[in-house]
Protein backbone atom coordinates (compact mmCIF):
# COMPACT_ATOMS: atom_id res chain seq x y z
CA UNK A 1 0.00 0.00 0.00
CA UNK A 2 1.20 3.50 -0.82
CA UNK A 3 0.71 5.36 2.48
CA UNK A 4 -0.60 8.88 1.85
CA UNK A 5 -0.89 10.05 5.46
CA UNK A 6 0.13 8.74 8.85
CA UNK A 7 -1.47 9.90 12.09
CA UNK A 8 0.49 9.57 15.29
CA UNK A 9 -0.70 9.62 18.88
CA UNK A 10 0.93 8.75 22.17
CA UNK A 11 -0.80 7.38 25.24
CA UNK A 12 0.82 8.07 28.60
CA UNK A 13 -0.06 7.44 32.21
CA UNK A 14 -2.29 4.60 33.29
CA UNK A 15 -3.66 3.63 29.86
CA UNK A 16 -7.43 4.06 30.04
CA UNK A 17 -6.93 6.44 32.98
CA UNK A 18 -4.10 8.38 31.35
CA UNK A 19 -3.81 10.85 28.50
CA UNK A 20 -3.67 10.72 24.70
CA UNK A 21 -2.03 13.34 22.56
CA UNK A 22 -1.57 13.55 18.81
CA UNK A 23 1.88 14.44 17.50
CA UNK A 24 0.56 17.82 16.28
CA UNK A 25 -1.16 18.57 19.60
CA UNK A 26 -4.65 18.85 18.09
CA UNK A 27 -5.81 15.97 20.26
CA UNK A 28 -4.80 16.33 23.89
CA UNK A 29 -7.30 14.49 26.04
CA UNK A 30 -7.46 13.08 29.52
CA UNK A 31 -8.97 9.59 29.67
CA UNK A 32 -11.16 7.97 32.28
CA UNK A 33 -12.57 4.50 32.57
CA UNK A 34 -16.38 4.63 32.14
CA UNK A 35 -18.49 3.86 35.21
CA UNK A 36 -19.90 0.84 33.35
CA UNK A 37 -16.40 -0.65 33.36
CA UNK A 38 -15.77 0.12 37.03
CA UNK A 39 -14.11 3.50 36.61
CA UNK A 40 -15.00 6.99 37.77
CA UNK A 41 -16.46 8.16 34.43
CA UNK A 42 -16.84 11.92 34.42
CA UNK A 43 -16.03 14.54 31.83
CA UNK A 44 -13.24 12.60 30.13
CA UNK A 45 -13.16 10.54 26.99
CA UNK A 46 -12.20 6.91 26.48
CA UNK A 47 -10.84 4.78 23.64
CA UNK A 48 -14.31 3.59 22.59
CA UNK A 49 -15.57 7.18 22.16
CA UNK A 50 -12.49 8.08 20.13
CA UNK A 51 -12.94 4.99 17.94
CA UNK A 52 -16.66 5.78 17.46
CA UNK A 53 -15.86 9.36 16.46
CA UNK A 54 -13.22 8.27 13.96
CA UNK A 55 -15.39 5.53 12.45
CA UNK A 56 -18.44 7.83 12.12
CA UNK A 57 -16.42 10.56 10.40
CA UNK A 58 -14.61 8.15 8.09
CA UNK A 59 -17.80 6.30 7.14
CA UNK A 60 -19.62 9.57 6.42
CA UNK A 61 -16.75 10.57 4.13
CA UNK A 62 -16.92 7.20 2.34
CA UNK A 63 -20.69 7.70 1.99
CA UNK A 64 -20.15 11.08 0.31
CA UNK A 65 -17.60 9.52 -2.06
CA UNK A 66 -19.87 6.70 -3.21
CA UNK A 67 -22.81 9.13 -3.55
CA UNK A 68 -20.71 11.36 -5.84
CA UNK A 69 -19.64 8.33 -7.88
CA UNK A 70 -23.28 7.23 -8.20
CA UNK A 71 -24.33 10.80 -9.06
CA UNK A 72 -26.75 10.84 -6.13
CA UNK A 73 -27.44 14.32 -4.81
CA UNK A 74 -26.82 14.02 -1.12
CA UNK A 75 -27.12 17.45 0.48
CA UNK A 76 -26.57 16.17 4.01
CA UNK A 77 -25.94 12.94 5.83
CA UNK A 78 -25.05 11.76 9.28
CA UNK A 79 -23.52 8.59 10.64
CA UNK A 80 -23.93 7.62 14.26
CA UNK A 81 -21.39 5.07 15.46
CA UNK A 82 -21.85 3.14 18.68
CA UNK A 83 -18.87 1.15 19.92
CA UNK A 84 -19.48 -1.47 22.60
CA UNK A 85 -16.89 -3.27 24.67
CA UNK A 86 -17.27 -6.46 26.65
CA UNK A 87 -15.64 -9.73 27.66
CA UNK A 88 -14.68 -12.00 24.78
CA UNK A 89 -12.67 -15.17 25.14
CA UNK A 90 -9.86 -14.46 27.58
CA UNK A 91 -9.89 -10.71 26.97
CA UNK A 92 -12.23 -8.06 25.63
CA UNK A 93 -13.86 -7.46 22.27
CA UNK A 94 -15.67 -4.66 20.49
CA UNK A 95 -18.94 -4.35 18.62
CA UNK A 96 -19.93 -1.53 16.27
CA UNK A 97 -23.33 -0.26 15.23
CA UNK A 98 -23.54 2.28 12.41
CA UNK A 99 -26.75 4.21 11.79
CA UNK A 100 -26.76 6.09 8.47
CA UNK A 101 -29.21 8.92 7.84
CA UNK A 102 -29.46 10.54 4.40
CA UNK A 103 -32.41 12.95 4.38
CA UNK A 104 -34.18 13.29 1.04
CA UNK A 105 -32.78 10.06 -0.41
CA UNK A 106 -35.04 7.02 -0.85
CA UNK A 107 -34.33 4.29 1.70
CA UNK A 108 -33.40 1.66 -0.91
CA UNK A 109 -30.94 4.08 -2.54
CA UNK A 110 -29.52 5.02 0.88
CA UNK A 111 -29.11 1.33 1.74
CA UNK A 112 -27.20 0.75 -1.49
CA UNK A 113 -24.93 3.72 -0.80
CA UNK A 114 -24.31 2.55 2.77
CA UNK A 115 -23.41 -0.95 1.54
CA UNK A 116 -20.94 0.50 -0.99
CA UNK A 117 -19.49 2.86 1.64
CA UNK A 118 -18.96 -0.18 3.89
CA UNK A 119 -16.71 -1.62 1.18
CA UNK A 120 -14.76 1.64 0.75
CA UNK A 121 -14.34 2.91 4.33
CA UNK A 122 -10.90 2.11 5.79
CA UNK A 123 -12.42 1.53 9.24
CA UNK A 124 -14.88 -0.97 7.76
CA UNK A 125 -12.06 -2.69 5.91
CA UNK A 126 -9.97 -2.86 9.09
CA UNK A 127 -12.81 -4.25 11.20
CA UNK A 128 -14.23 -6.71 8.64
CA UNK A 129 -13.93 -10.23 10.01
CA UNK A 130 -12.63 -8.93 13.35
CA UNK A 131 -15.47 -6.89 14.85
CA UNK A 132 -19.21 -7.39 14.50
CA UNK A 133 -20.54 -4.34 12.60
CA UNK A 134 -24.31 -3.77 12.46
CA UNK A 135 -25.04 -1.39 9.55
CA UNK A 136 -28.48 0.21 9.38
CA UNK A 137 -30.12 3.02 7.43
CA UNK A 138 -32.67 5.30 9.09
Amino acid sequence: MNVLYTAEAVATGAGRAGEVRSSDGVIDEQLAIPKELGGPGGDYTNPEQLFAAGYAACFNSALALVARQAKVDMAASSVTARVGIGPQGGGFGLTVSLLVDIPGVAKDVAEGLAAKAHLVCPYSNATRGNIEVDLRVA
